[in-house]
């Protein structure tokens, strides 16, 4: 028997944003060990060149782009350089976030609640938008977008970035019924906690991390590769008849 072709990403044009580190770096190396050229985004070109020479050397397809997803003009310009580039994108992972404030929800920053939702929701949503068009002129494509477990239950001290996630979880379901017709799958990965930079006020303060694991059955934290996995699923012919999903990969946080 030969071993199945499901996940095989050969000839797809995938863009990662926040892939200079942490989940959206797994995310990355992965996509482009099954066969995909992988744009690898965030915003400083350094940390984006570092993943994608890691790539190259492992014998991948890998290309640099600096990109805010907090700034309109900044997506405007990508997607006019993967257009020129590439000519066409499959797979989009909207993985770039922010969380710029942990306080009571009643000494919430305005202009922190401005940039969480400028880059949370309305980063996602425009490039969603810019990737789906090109998706629509080939034919189809996998939109993925990574909420959180916030989305559902809302993190302590993370009220914005809470609401901010559970926007993406509902607009995943947008995307995924109104671009169903153009052959465009989209579906959302809800990481629980896990080990990187970004949950670094959670993973390094024992207090915090002992609370949340007596609600994790695993009872760990979890590796940025363990949500790779899933990602590629969803950005596979894998999961060819899943679409508006908002996977758990929690450990059963949310069980």
């Amino acid at each position: 028997m030969s071993k199945t072709q499901l996940f095989d990403l050969d000839g797809k044009i995938a863009f990662v944003s926040g892939a200079s580190r942490g989940i959206g770096e797994a995310i990355a190396h992965l996509l482009a060990q099954q066969g995909a050229h992988v744009i690898v985004s965030s915003r400083k070109l350094e940390g984006c060149q570092q993943v994608a020479e890691a790539i190259i050397a492992a014998g991948g397809k890998a290309t640099p782009v600096a990109c805010h997803i907090g700034e309109m003009e900044q997506i405007t310009q990508v997607f006019a350089g993967i257009r020129e580039q590439f000519g066409r994108l499959d797979i989009l992972v909207n993985n770039a976030a922010t969380n710029p404030q942990f306080c009571n929800v009643l000494d919430t920053d305005l202009s922190a609640f401005q940039k969480t939702v400028d880059v949370n929701i309305r980063g996602y949503f425009f490039m969603s938008v810019e990737a789906g068009k090109l998706m629509r002129e080939s034919g189809g494509g996998s939109i993925i977008n990574v909420a959180s477990i916030n989305g559902v239950s809302p993190g302590v001290f993370q009220g914005i970035y809470s609401v901010t996630k559970a926007a993406v979880i509902n607009m995943t379901k947008v995307f995924a019924k109104e671009c169903a017709p153009f052959g465009i799958r989209c579906n959302a990965l809800l990481p629980g906690l896990t080990d990187t930079k970004f949950a670094s006020a959670l993973v390094k303060n024992e207090a915090i991390l002992n609370t949340a694991l007596q609600q994790i059955p695993l009872k760990r934290v979890a590796d940025p590769k363990e949500m790779a996995g899933a990602v590629l699923y969803l950005a596979s012919d894998a999961s060819s008849y899943t679409t508006g999903v908002a996977l758990n990969v929690d450990g059963g946080f949310l069980s």
